[in-house]
C-alpha cells in the first residue's frame, strides 16, 4: 500500500508528464494560423515578408537584432526562398511552399541560446551524418558567413 505522500508525489509526476506545455500550445495555435494565412494570401511573397518581419520585430531583444540579421542573410543568400513564419518564428520557405531553413529565437523555448536549423528539403546531405541545426548565442562576421554558405547550399 501506498503512503499519501507517495501518491501526492506520483501525482505530480504524472501531472508534470501530462500534456502540452504552453509553449507547445502557444506553437501549435501559432501553426494553424500561419496555415489558414497561407490559404488566404495563397502564398503572397510580400504578405510572408510582412509576416516572418512582424514576428521578428514582436521578439525580445537580443533575439529581435539576430533575426533581422538572419533574415538579411538569407534573404542575401537565398532571394528565391520566401520568408514566411513556421510555429510562429521566421522561415524560409522553397517554391513548393516547403520550410528549408528556420529561426528558433532563444525566448520562444526559454532557451539560453537561440538555433538556426534546416528540414529535410535542405540540400545539405554529407555522407551519414550532418548537422541539421546550430546553437547562435551571437552573429559575428564568421558566423554569418557561414550561414550564408550553408543556405547557398541547402538550396542548391
Amino acid at each position: 500500500m501506498s503512503t499519501k505522500k507517495e501518491t501526492a508525489k506520483s501525482t505530480a509526476t504524472r501531472q508534470k508528464s501530462e500534456g502540452f506545455t504552453a509553449e507547445e500550445k502557444a506553437a501549435m495555435k501559432a501553426r494553424a494560423q500561419e496555415l489558414k494565412a497561407e490559404a488566404r494570401a495563397s502564398k503572397n511573397r510580400a504578405e510572408g515578408e510582412r509576416v516572418a518581419l512582424a514576428a521578428i520585430n514582436a521578439l525580445p531583444e537580443p533575439d529581435r537584432t539576430m533575426g533581422r540579421q538572419i533574415h538579411e542573410i538569407v534573404k542575401a543568400a537565398a532571394p528565391a526562398l520566401a520568408p514566411k513564419t513556421w510555429y510562429g518564428m521566421p522561415a524560409y520557405a522553397n517554391a513548393e511552399g516547403k520550410v528549408v531553413c528556420f529561426f528558433t529565437p532563444a525566448s520562444k523555448f526559454k532557451s539560453r541560446y537561440a538555433t538556426f536549423g534546416f528540414n529535410e528539403d535542405a540540400h545539405l546531405d554529407d555522407g551519414a551524418m550532418w548537422p541539421t541545426s546550430f546553437a547562435l548565442k551571437e552573429l559575428t562576421a564568421a558566423e554569418e558567413k557561414r550561414i550564408s554558405a550553408l543556405v547557398k547550399k541547402a538550396v542548391s
